[in-house]
């Protein structure tokens, strides 16, 4: 072994580490913007927080793509 499989491991684990951080963030933000849309809260506000959600979720679907790559074989 040239070492290199302890490199692939640890950036699997850190991107997968970033990934889950990114869900519980995207879901804390989800039960937000549905707590202040269901209290009437500043449209504003709920816009802020689902544009959060937004880059959030493009940034999930990136690591998603690094983690797991579409490779057609």
């Amino acid at each position: 072994m040239d070492g290199m499989d302890f490199a692939f491991d640890d950036k699997f684990r850190a991107l997968q580490a970033r990934l889950d951080i990114l869900e519980t963030e995207h879901r804390k933000l989800d039960d937000d913007v549905a707590r202040l849309h269901n209290e009437g809260g500043d449209m504003l506000r709920i816009q802020r927080l689902k544009r959060q959600k937004l880059k959030l979720k493009d940034e999930i679907v990136r690591l998603r793509g690094m983690i797991y790559p579409n490779i057609i074989a």
